[in-house]
């Protein structure tokens, strides 16, 4: 039986957000709460490297806590990591999956040094994942398709601080793998509708599965929404059928013969000239009940289709709910969705019993930024501003399935890779990674424009915006650059950062991603640069990936974290006493140093490259003297 968590002090932050902002300035005049002592950050900086280790500052430790392959802790259902990749499919599916993403501390009790944790696994590395690798497309088979699909998907696990330090409870009644084969409910306006409809599910309510999870969201009843991105390349099907991809097939990739993977010869659902609406079924927000290892997971079609990524919750004025999400890909949108009903409070099982329909129904949003530092959020509603059957647009579910064809007619900014979304604890201020575009300015592509200002654009940046009336249902909102990312030592790549106290200089950084405030109002900045790009010109100065603290009220912003070869920093969580942070470390070794196959790192379990299988894991951060992390 699933036990109901307290009403924690994170449910007042989301309270407070939705009507407190409008005592920010949105360009940097100070915060009039949270993180306004000028001296936090106030850990050592951390210098840049190129190790192939984890790096933190003087006076604190790291410990590793949930590689891949260490089992979940389902009881009677605990197989241990295999060195050479032995583990068969069914071992996979109770063991931690690869390449952690996204996640969230669901505190048990009122303590915080007991409760679980939940990640998203992102993608595989199928070179690793299997005992000998997959070399072409006729070395698949059903065990490794199977292996592949059970190594994606979410983690739930029980952790408890010890006298030794963070452990996994185990085993743990609340432990669960949810993958690729996971039972899932389809809810929404888009639940039932012919697009949803397939051979295995005529009714269009039900499939199997969620995976390519990237970064995820936390509702205020004390549920997980976890995001599926790039799920596009594990559709295919024969290269020659590719001619006969529809416009609304390119637009979202999924097209035969582009496929990452050989699912579809394994696994006819997979194969989109057999079954063209499995695609459909994938793309959305799934939310998840990590209390109740028994609920159905439920991906809810009013957020809209998309390669999502993040689904950020804060409340409207009113007490309704926002949702802001972006999508990952070069030229694409943010969105915002905004719920019909008012959350019911409480974050016990019966209050998400009361809130468990509320995001089916509401009004989505694409973000348009204009001159002058303001925007506007454009409804995506059938029948409205064009959006009908003479658009190609039968219904609402045709929109909500196909939100990238409707941000394109009702004019949405294309953006440069909108990544996680973070909303300021106190003052209600939105912010959000912009990884990267190499393509802004090239020939046929969208030119710089005043949300995106750089041509060729290589280090990202991080772009917020306040709400009209400091309110989360606002349609309008004033925005600025917070961080035009990159080496501010060449003049080309056009860098900006908020100068600290006493005229103290950011430490740099590229490719922002991850984005976590604290409840003190600090935001906890993760990178993603390129394994083939890390340590090469233009990229010299910023090291390995890495994971940096910002204190917006005061414009510092310092190295906390760096990563080991290869790897991203991503997941960054803090416990509510903010005396633990959890973050992943992701793909160590991605980067082929040579241009072989062999990876280069053997983090975290072999010393020298070659030694062991670079494995993504979990690590905890803590002050040696128990202090809060981050002062």
């Amino acid at each position: 039986m699933p036990i109901a968590p307290p009403d924690r002090p994170d449910r007042r932050l989301f309270l407070h957000a939705g009507g407190a902002a409008a005592v920010v300035s949105l360009l940097g005049q100070g915060c009039a709460h949270g993180a306004t002592d000028a001296s936090l950050p106030s850990f050592p900086s951390l210098a840049a490297s190129l190790d192939d280790a984890v790096r933190v500052p003087a006076g604190y430790d790291w410990q590793l806590l949930y590689p891949w392959g260490a089992p979940t802790g389902v009881a009677g259902r605990m197989p241990a990591f295999a060195p050479d990749a032995s583990n068969s499919a069914d071992d996979q599916a109770v063991q931690a999956g690869m390449h952690h993403d996204g996640m969230h501390f669901f505190p048990l009790g009122a303590s915080s040094d007991h409760g679980l944790l939940v990640m998203n696994h992102e993608y595989t590395d199928e070179q690793l994942l299997h005992t000998a690798g997959v070399s072409g497309a006729t070395a698949w088979t059903a065990e490794k398709v199977r292996k592949s699909q059970h190594a994606m998907g979410v983690s739930v696990i029980e952790v408890r601080r010890t006298a030794q330090g963070w452990q996994q409870v185990l085993p743990s009644r609340f432990a669960r793998r949810i993958h690729a084969a996971t039972p899932m409910r389809i809810a929404g306006p888009a639940a039932g509708t012919s697009r949803m409809r397939t051979a295995a599910d005529p009714a269009g309510e039900r499939v199997l599965g969620t995976f390519a999870n990237c970064a995820m969201g936390v509702t205020p009843w004390g549920t997980y929404l976890t995001c599926e991105e790039n799920f596009h390349g594990y559709f295919g099907g024969p290269k020659e059928a590719a001619r006969a991809a529809t416009p609304a097939q390119q637009r979202y990739g999924t097209v035969p013969g582009s496929q990452w993977v050989e699912y579809w010869r394994h696994d006819e659902r997979f194969d989109l000239t057999r079954h063209p609406n499995e695609a459909h079924r994938f793309g959305w927000v799934v939310e998840i009940d990590p209390f109740d290892p028994q609920s159905v997971p439920v991906k809810r079609t009013a957020l809209g289709r998309k390669r999502q990524e993040s689904a950020t919750c804060t409340l409207t004025r009113d007490g309704r709910l926002a949702v802001y999400m972006g999508d990952d890909e070069r030229f694409e949108y943010i969105y915002k969705f905004v719920s019909r009903r008012r959350v019911q409070p409480g974050q016990d099982a019966a209050a998400r019993a009361a809130n468990r329909d509320l995001l089916d129904d509401g009004t989505l949003y694409v973000a348009r930024y204009d001159e002058g530092g303001r925007g506007r959020w454009l409804p995506l509603v059938h029948g409205q501003d064009g959006l009908d059957a003479a658009a190609g647009f039968a219904d609402a579910a045709d929109v909500l399935i196909h939100a990238r064809l409707a941000g394109d007619l009702v004019g949405g900014t294309k953006m440069d890779r909108p990544e996680w979304i973070a909303v300021h604890p106190q003052s209600g201020e939105v912010y959000v990674t912009l990884t990267n575009n190499s393509q802004r300015g090239d020939p046929g592509k969208p030119a710089a424009d005043p949300a995106n200002p750089r041509a060729n654009n290589l280090f990202g940046g991080i772009l917020r915006w306040r709400e009209d009336g400091g309110d989360a249902g606002a349609t309008a909102f004033a925005w600025d650059h917070y961080v035009l990312a990159g080496d501010t030592a060449l003049p080309q790549a056009g860098a900006r950062y908020p100068e600290g106290p006493a005229g103290e200089k950011a430490d740099l950084f590229g490719s922002p991603d991850g984005l976590h405030f604290d409840s003190a109002g600090l935001l906890w900045i993760q990178t993603d640069m390129s394994g083939q790009t890390i340590g090469k010109p233009p990229y010299t100065a910023l090291g390995n990936n890495q994971l940096l603290c910002a204190n917006p009220a005061t414009g510092r912003i310092r190295r906390f974290l760096t990563g080991p070869k290869g790897c991203e920093i991503t997941g960054c969580v803090l416990t509510p006493d903010r005396r633990t942070l959890f973050v992943n470390v992701q793909h160590p070794g991605e980067t082929r140093d040579d241009g072989s196959a062999a990876p280069n790192s053997a983090w975290p379990d072999g010393k020298a490259v070659g030694s062991a299988r670079p494995r993504s894991a979990t690590v905890v951060v803590r002050r040696r003297d128990g202090g809060i992390v981050g002062t």
